[in-house]
Formats: structure tokens, sequence, C-alpha cells
């Protein structure tokens, strides 16, 4: 930009003195003068040394890089990003950081004095203590790199030594980037490899990204960068002692702590003060408020594809690793409670109309009126539905509506928020559930052991709850919307492995084949 500027300047000036030849002949001198000071300005601008190159010869009293020119320099560094582009991470950030800074080896500049390159590929080499392994971050190629240009006699032409500064650079620039972000973002984005997944989940930016290249203090920054999440640090301890989980074998143990760690580096854990958490291998619901649960209840989630629990962390197929979820799976999701529907009509999802709805109506002429279900064809009511032949009906032809009532299959409350998968937490007449073990029983829907206590947390004694309360013991019950005052966060998680308030760590089978959709990706990146 300041060769530009004073190019311009230049021509201009020269511009002036061709136009004007008319100006008095004591003005000249003058211009001519501010020629001068142009070319020398253009001359001083040109940068004679390298900061980096006077670094190495100091370290290595090699005379090549006396003759290190930083023009010659950068014309050799966008050639290594061109050469170099398949192997970076995010090769447009760097290129865009590096033209911004000239093509000059700015980290280098900042890191070979202090000898900071022992201090980053001494946290490399610790990273196995979660789960990594210092050949993700090429820890050996960048000491090698770094005791070839201290070496006296590394170097032999002031090209080599031009060609090895701008690869350590974008090595070690690219590997940071890298060591950061799987710390403190994890190594696996999840919406990637999950095809039910609609947490918000944080992953790096650009801004994160310059935010690493511009480190002064590399050590202080790398051990900020460190998990202090109690849970992962629990974990972290028990991965690093081969702690063995309960009900598990010491193979299947250190790959659920592995993955378990990763699930912690995701940046997706709620942030509020207060919300409600369902956590689907669990089949429990938390409210927590200031950290502590204040309310847990049993829940029945979305069957699965692994309710036998026969593939595990160390017995599953080749299939296995690709996500292909049992059509009623609860989805992963993030979103607010807004409001509630106490006595609420079911609109029953054209799939469990056909698979079951049709084959019970068919099987008995009164299971429609018994259950309370209205029938619909092209929008209107049907008058009649028990007389109509359901063995001969053709899927999609009718929609039904099951009204308010004990049998509602969404029972007397839903809570609602809102989501794309049209899911939603609510009561259930069917109580038996509740006292079985797996309970990955529903159509992706959460059902709620205990929905009028929820209904209390949230809303709180006053009238609106006392609305709810009397509208839900209503004999001959009518459907009734109440909105939230206060909306509340609910996060619909999957997490099998975690330590408990008194450190014991408890383990929940792989319901819906997860752990092993993670592990399987987790292997390929982690090497």
């Amino acid at each position: 930009m300041v060769w530009q500027l004073l190019i311009a300047t230049y021509m201009l000036l020269i511009n002036m003195e061709f136009h004007y030849i008319k100006v008095k002949k004591n003005t000249r001198p003058a211009l001519l003068l501010l020629l001068l000071i142009c070319a020398l300005i253009i001359n001083g601008c040109k940068k004679k040394t390298s900061d980096v190159a006077n670094i190495l010869f100091k370290k290595s009293q090699n005379k090549v890089f006396k003759d290190f020119d930083p023009d010659d320099f950068a014309a050799v560094f966008k050639q290594v990003l061109i050469d170099q582009k398949g192997r970076l991470t995010y090769p447009k950030e760097l290129e865009a950081y590096y033209d911004k800074n000239g093509y000059e080896p700015t980290f280098l500049e900042n890191n070979l004095p202090d000898d900071n390159f022992k201090v980053i590929t001494g946290y490399y080499d610790k990273s196995g203590e979660h789960g990594f392994s210092s050949r993700m971050f090429q820890s050996r190629q960048i000491k090698a790199l770094v005791a070839k240009l201290n070496s006296g006699t590394g170097i032999k032409t002031i090209n080599q030594a031009y060609h090895d500064v701008a690869v350590l650079e974008l090595l070690t620039a690219n590997s940071l980037i890298n060591y950061s972000n799987d710390l403190q973002y994890g190594v696996i984005n999840p919406k990637k490899i999950f095809s039910r997944y609609f947490l918000a989940t944080k992953r790096p930016d650009s801004i994160a990204i310059n935010h690493v290249l511009a480190i002064n203090d590399v050590k202080t920054y790398l051990d900020t960068i460190q998990p202090k999440d109690p849970q992962y640090l629990a974990l972290q301890k028990a991965f690093l002692n081969d702690t063995q989980v309960p009900g598990l074998s010491p193979e299947e143990s250190r790959r659920l702590l592995w993955i378990s760690m990763e699930r912690l580096r995701w940046k997706n854990k709620p942030t509020g003060n207060k919300y409600v958490i369902v956590n689907i291998p669990d089949f429990k619901l938390d409210v927590i408020d200031s950290g502590h649960s204040v309310l847990n209840m049993k829940v029945c989630v979305g069957q699965g594809r692994n309710m036998d629990y026969k593939k595990t962390l160390v017995r599953f197929d080749d299939t296995d690793r690709v996500d292909k979820p049992n059509p009623h799976e609860t989805p992963l999701l993030n979103s607010l409670i807004n409001s509630v529907q106490v006595n609420p009509v079911w609109n029953i999802p054209e799939s469990i109309a056909n698979k079951e709805i049709l084959v019970e109506a068919a099987k008995d002429p009164d299971y429609l009126s018994n259950k309370n279900i209205d029938v619909y064809k092209n929008g209107k009511q049907v008058d009649d539905p028990d007389s109509i032949d359901w063995s001969s009906v053709k899927n999609s032809e009718y929609s039904f509506k099951q009204e308010p009532g004990d049998d509602n299959s969404l029972g007397k409350i839903k809570f609602l928020f809102d989501n794309h998968s049209n899911v939603y937490l609510h009561d259930t007449p069917a109580k038996l559930p509740f006292y079985r073990p797996m309970r990955a029983v529903s159509h992706g829907c959460v059902r709620l052991g205990d929905p009028e206590a929820l209904a209390l947390n949230l809303f709180g004694q006053g009238w609106q709850y006392k609305i709810i309360d009397k509208d839900m013991h209503m004999d001959k019950p009518d459907p009734t919307y109440i909105d939230l005052p206060k909306k509340t966060p609910v996060y619909i998680t999957y997490v099998t492995c975690w330590a408990d308030s008194t450190g014991t760590l408890q383990y929940r089978p792989d319901v819906y084949g997860l752990d092993i959709v993670l592990y399987s990706h987790l292997s390929k990146v982690v090497h």
C-alpha cells in the first residue's frame, strides 16, 4: 500500500510539472525538492533486513542469513502458501492474514527470540492427556525444522533459507490453530456426523483464527485454553488413570471416556441461569437453577436403533459407523419453552396414522370413537367414521385428530417450543413405561413423568398455574393455551458418561448408537 501510494504521488507530481509549464521558474526547485523527498521515502520504506534473519544468524552464526532479503522472501512465501494449500486447515484465512502483513513471518518473529517453539511442541507432546496425538500437530516436523535453522550448517543457500523459514512459519501457525481449535471447540463438528443434531454449537471462525495468529505470549495463551470444567477434569483423570467404568471392560471404558471428553469440548452447553435439560440415554429431565438441579423426573424418549444394547463401543459393525437413526428417535436440540397447551388436541402425524391408527381401526370398528379420535377428509370432518371399512383405506386419504380427554396420547398438558422436528414435552396416559429401566418407547416427543411439577416450576404459584391445575382435572376439558411469562431454555442432549456430585462415574447404555458413530469419526482424525 505504501509503495502504491508513493508511486501515485510521484506520477501526480510529474503530471503537474508537465501541465503547468507556465509556472514561475523560482517554484520549480521546490517541486524538484518534493520529488526528491518522495524518492527518498520510497527508498526508505523498503525493509532492508529481516528480524527473523537476524535472530537466526545470532542463534546459528550461519552467514547465509545475512543475505536474507524480505522482498525475495515474500515471493518465496507466496509460492510456499500455494504449494502447502492442501495441507492447511484454513488456507483462505492464512492467506488473507499474511497478505495483510506483507508476507512476513510474523509468528517466527514473535516466538523465535524466546525459544517458544519448545513451549509449543511441549504442549503438543502432552496432548495425549486430552486423547490427542502429537502427530496431529506435526510436533516432530516442527522440532526438526527449528533444529535445522538453528544449526550452523543446516542451511546451505539463501533460497533454502527462504523455503524452510516459510514452511516453519506456516507449519507452526497452522498447527497452533488446530491445537487451539481442537481443545476449545472439539476435533469433530457434531453437525457433520449426526443427522438429527440441532443443538446450537459454536465453531471456530476467522476471528478465532486471527486471535491465535496474533499471540504474543504463547505460554500464557496455551495455559489459558486448557479445559477447566470440573466434569472434563474428572473424566480426564479417569482416562489418564485407565479407570474402569462399572459394568464395562477396560477397553470399552477407555473408548467411552475418550469420546466423552470430546463431547465436553463442544461449545453447545447451556449458558443461562435456569434451563430445562433432557438427557436421552439417562431417560431423565432436570430443571437446573443456579447450577443445581431443582427438579428431576423420569422421561420416555423416542425409540432407538440400539434398544437391546447389543451394539457397544467394542462390538459393532462397519455399517454402524454411519448415523442411520430409527425414524422415532428424539432429535438433539435447543430452544425456548414459550407456552403450554392444557388438554391438548393431538394432530396425529401421517406416519403414525398409517402404521398404527389405520391398523387398529381395521381390527376394531369402535376403536376411533373409543379413543375420541375425529376423522377428516379433504379438510372436512367425517360424520360416521366407524362405518368405514378401514382395511381398504389407502394411506394419506384421511387425517386424524384426537380430542382432549383421559385417553389423549398427549395427556393433560404439553410444553411448546419452536423446532423443525415438531417435537415437544408432554404428559401421557401410559404410565407403565416409567417403571421400566429402558424408556425409549415414544414416537419422538419426550413424555414427562411429572408434567404438573414442571408446570409449577416454570410458572410458579400464581393465577396461571391455578388455571393449569384446574383445567388438568376437569371432566370435560377444552384445550387452553397459556403463555409462559418468561421463556425458559430447553436442551435435549445425549450424554452417556459423566461424574456425579460424589465424583463417581455414571454410565448409560448407547440406546441410539451415537457413541459408535462418534468413536468411528474421532478414530479417523486422532491417530
